[in-house]
């Protein structure tokens, strides 16, 4: 795997600021990171984040901002469709500019279905305006969402029709929904946008995260199926294990790991 393929989330130091982040990353061995969508990492309001600076820290430490992960589509209920689409213009916009390939969008709050209808012309919308930027859109696959279905995922995907709309693919998310990844990569493989890896297993009907390739995601399958189909994007590490293994040792090892394969 090319080194410039991948990248690394900050969601698990969410909580640090930029300069521990970035040098963090760094450290690890990146060239690319996955920027969380939250304070003090990022934000789509202007009063709250200058992006100019941040594109020019990233920088300071050798790094490319490659996904930013946003929230553009939550509230979609809450506040209706046009103050959620001024949220996604701004997302959108920041991430050309920061020359980040994708941004993370959600379907709304929930797994009902239902949604699906109503979500289908807002983000219609918004992939077109995307793609007129350059960027792609990705919900990615979690519990407690229509996104951790694969055949719903099929449906908005579809429904919305558009290359730069699709599917954050998460193995170890979908098997956290008991979803096997293989049977999930066949329904939407076409509309996959991103992809986040991280490591899992279950044990006695308990999920478990661990070390990358020490679970039950063969991700050596997992990329000769996406490369299969043309996916031309990121391959982005989540490490989410801090609790076991202090995240400057392990995620250097991730690194290697998922170089080799």
């Amino acid at each position: 795997m090319d080194l410039q393929r991948i990248s690394t989330c900050t969601y698990p130091v969410r909580q640090k600021d930029l300069d521990y982040t970035f040098k963090l990353m760094a450290d690890s061995g990146f060239k690319k990171v996955d920027l969380w969508g939250g304070l003090p990492n990022y934000s789509n309001d202007p009063k709250q984040c200058d992006v100019a600076a941040l594109k020019r820290k990233a920088a300071e430490y050798g790094l490319r901002i490659a996904n930013l992960g946003t929230y553009p589509g939550i509230k979609f209920f809450e506040v209706g469709p046009e103050a959620e689409f001024e949220d996604m213009k701004r997302a959108v916009d920041n991430a050309a500019f920061l020359g980040a390939r994708s941004i993370r969008v959600c379907p709304g709050k929930g797994e009902d279905p239902k949604a699906i209808d109503e979500l289908v012309p807002f983000f219609k919308r918004s992939a077109a305006y995307a793609e007129r930027k350059g960027v792609f859109l990705g919900f990615e696959n979690h519990k407690g969402s229509i996104a951790g279905n694969p055949d719903l995922c099929l449906k908005l995907a579809s429904a919305v029709g558009s290359k730069h709309f699709g599917v954050l693919f998460e193995p170890a998310n979908l098997r956290h929904c008991d979803v096997d990844c293989r049977d999930a990569f066949k329904v939407f493989h076409d509309w996959i946008t991103h992809i986040h890896v991280k490591d899992c297993r279950v044990v006695n009907g308990k999920y478990e995260r661990v070390m990358l390739g020490a679970g039950e995601i063969d991700y050596r399958w997992v990329i000769d199926a996406m490369e299969s189909v043309g996916y031309q994007g990121d391959y982005a590490l989540e490490y989410e294990i801090e609790d076991l293994v202090p995240i400057a040792d392990g995620l250097p090892k991730w690194l290697t790991y998922f170089l080799a394969l």
